[in-house]
């Protein structure tokens, strides 16, 4: 299961996003926002970053106007390494050697197909482990 969320900036990317999941059989959890009539971007970055933190969706993806607020929002939880990436490599290095459990999009500085190879990348990249696995353990403060 993966946790999805967006802002009104993000909806149309998150709609777009959820479909390329469908269709290759994974199934989300759509956190919102459910309409482009401005909303708050924390609502829906605390709603996918308590799944995930509470271990009921193994990854996240969420969507706003510039990946920033969401990410912010997100990085409160306890365990949530929500990571911002622009590229289909950030998101394979933000897995792999950061073992990041949520993927902020930026929908306003990203093309759709950039968009689904993010996603696909950041689903299928597996974490190292090793010497990232030290700094992962450095990460959290709490």
């Amino acid at each position: 299961m993966i946790a999805i969320g967006s802002d009104h900036a993000g909806f149309s990317m998150k709609e777009e996003l959820r479909a390329f999941l469908k269709q290759k059989g994974i199934e989300t959890d759509d956190k919102g926002t459910f309409s482009e009539e401005s909303t708050d971007y924390p609502d829906f970055a605390h709603a996918v970053s308590k799944d995930v933190e509470d271990k009921r969706s193994r990854l996240g993806i969420l969507i706003c106007g510039s990946g920033n607020g969401v990410a912010m929002a997100a990085n409160k939880h306890r365990d949530v390494r929500c990571a911002l990436c622009w590229n289909k490599e950030l998101a394979e290095l933000a897995r792999a050697h950061n073992d990041a459990n949520i993927l902020a999009i930026p929908s306003r500085f990203i093309s759709l197909k950039t968009a689904k190879e993010m996603v696909e990348a950041f689903l299928n990249e597996k974490f190292e482990g090793g010497r990232h696995a030290r700094r992962v353990e450095k990460i959290a403060i709490i």
